[in-house]
């Protein structure tokens, strides 16, 4: 096996773990959004009709979250932050099967889903590229005088 095989390998492994890291502070970040709308409800400031709406706005804020740390771990843009909201949909179908008992693809979680990939492809396109710095432009070239 030679050293760029590795390189390939190194890379593959710190791009899975950065997605999935990624996943999980877009889990952290939507619950702790959630936590602080349901204070809010509690205390007057939101109306309970309000919930599914909030709870998908959590779901964008923490894909985007998530995916900015992807980007910025393995790079890949738009890819790195969809697979971010794909695991933060999995995440949190499996939360709602294990405290629940009850798994439902229709309605208010194709709504999850969709909330999710948004902040997600939302990361990938405005943290896919990163600013260009003074010491690092390029050399003008000189024409013939």
């Amino acid at each position: 096996m030679g050293k760029r095989e590795e390189d390939q390998g190194a890379r593959a492994i710190r791009c899975a773990l950065g997605i999935l890291l990624g996943g999980l502070l877009a889990l952290g970040a939507c619950l702790l959004f959630l936590l602080g709308a349901s204070a809010a409800i509690s205390g007057g400031l939101a109306g309970l009709e309000l919930t599914y709406q909030i709870t998908i706005v959590g779901c964008v804020l923490g894909g985007f979250a998530g995916g900015l740390l992807a980007i910025g771990r393995c790079g890949g843009g738009l890819a790195a932050g969809l697979a971010v909201g794909a695991v933060l949909f999995l995440l949190l179908l499996t939360l709602g099967a294990l405290c629940f008992r009850e798994v439902s693809l229709e309605g208010e979680s194709i709504g999850l889903l969709c909330g999710a990939l948004c902040g997600g492809a939302a990361a990938g396109l405005t943290g896919g590229r990163s600013p260009r710095r003074p010491g690092n432009r390029p050399r003008k070239k000189r024409g013939k005088r």
